[in-house]
């Protein structure tokens, strides 16, 4: 005869503590264990709030330990933090919206970039030729994202497709970002393709490039999208910011600060706190790129309204994925850590 033995309250405080700490697990940290950042490009002006925020003291200010790394495609990126190898990317907001579509749960908790801040060049030899617009895409022309399922890939479909051309009609090449984007278009291996500063005013000054479409300032951006597009962004996993809601919060609240900086602040002044390597030997190009780049830039770290409803019709006109979901935008984005810090 079996017999039933009633476990105790005290054992079931236990098992139901180390339930609890087993689903933690994959987001516990040490205490003085770095926050681990991947950045989508680290060098590329969308991006700075990342390095200035390091530059500026801001992370040390919030009694944070942030170690920042860079990966060129922000699809790498991603899945750098879907892996749990890192707490948090610095990309493009759109992978929230890409990644919930497949059951994983990511959002913004600051906005950095109310658009994209990128630009669709077309190389002088095929400018030349006649490729003037996006429907000139059409006929086999090769264009250039930095990786397939990366932003620069949701964007250019998007763009071909409102210019009605047909992704049959064209194809894609991951080519990266920087001297491997230049490259590409000057080996004539992409006829177009998309890239952000300081790469665009590199392509100008060589005359190796010119600007097919300019999505760096909100009304150029609003007549190509059809509304804001909020772009570069610090991004995490959901389940890691309601485990660690003091640490999402002052890394919100330094970003914050550093958008206030840079709407403070000339493009001069900010170049000198970046690394050398980052615009080399022509400095003067640099600081005129990141003049260009300024207005792109959120003032305060959070989300622009109608912004998330923009990049939700922009990601589901080419990704069936997305088309057929019911995506909760709200599960995408926070601002609540931001009015967290404030108080």
């Amino acid at each position: 005869m079996s017999m039933f033995i009633r476990p105790s309250r005290r054992t079931l405080l236990a098992t139901a503590l180390c339930t609890a700490l087993a689903a933690a697990a994959p987001f516990a940290q040490a205490a003085d264990a770095p926050i681990t950042l991947m950045v989508g490009g680290i060098n590329k002006i969308i991006y700075l709030p990342a390095k200035l925020t390091e530059a500026l003291g801001y992370f040390k200010d919030e009694g944070l330990n942030v170690e920042l790394q860079s990966q060129p495609a922000g699809v790498d990126a991603e899945n750098q933090l879907i892996a749990g190898a890192v707490q948090g990317v610095v990309g493009f907001y759109d992978h929230t919206i890409d990644l919930q579509s497949k059951g994983k749960e990511i959002e913004a908790i600051a906005v950095f970039c109310k658009v994209p801040g990128e630009v669709e060049m077309v190389s002088t030899k095929a400018s030349d030729a006649g490729f003037k617009s996006m429907a000139d895409a059409k006929g086999g022309k090769t264009l250039g994202v930095t990786g397939l399922g990366s932003s620069t890939d949701f964007l250019t479909r998007y763009l071909a497709d409102r210019a009605g051309v047909a992704s049959k009609d064209y194809s894609l090449l991951p080519v990266g970002a920087g001297n491997s984007f230049i490259a590409a278009i000057k080996q004539d291996r992409i006829q177009a393709g998309m890239t952000t500063e300081p790469t665009v005013s590199q392509l100008l000054k060589t005359g190796d490039a010119r600007v097919l479409i300019d999505l760096r300032t909100e009304p150029d951006t609003v007549k190509a999208l059809g509304g804001v597009y909020p772009a570069a962004s610090l991004y995490v996993q959901n389940a890691w910011a309601d485990a660690h809601q003091a640490e999402a919060a002052k890394l919100a609240h330094a970003f914050a600060r550093t958008m206030a900086y840079i709407h403070t602040h000339s493009a001069e002044e900010i170049a000198e706190k970046v690394p050398r390597d980052y615009y080399g030997s022509d400095k003067a190009l640099y600081v005129a790129a990141l003049k260009a780049s300024l207005p792109m830039f959120t003032t305060d770290g959070l989300m622009p309204a109608g912004g998330p409803e923009t990049v939700l019709k922009v990601l589901a006109a080419n990704k069936p994925s997305i088309k057929g979901k019911n995506i909760d935008l709200s599960k995408t984005y926070s601002n609540a850590f931001l009015a967290a810090a404030a108080k």
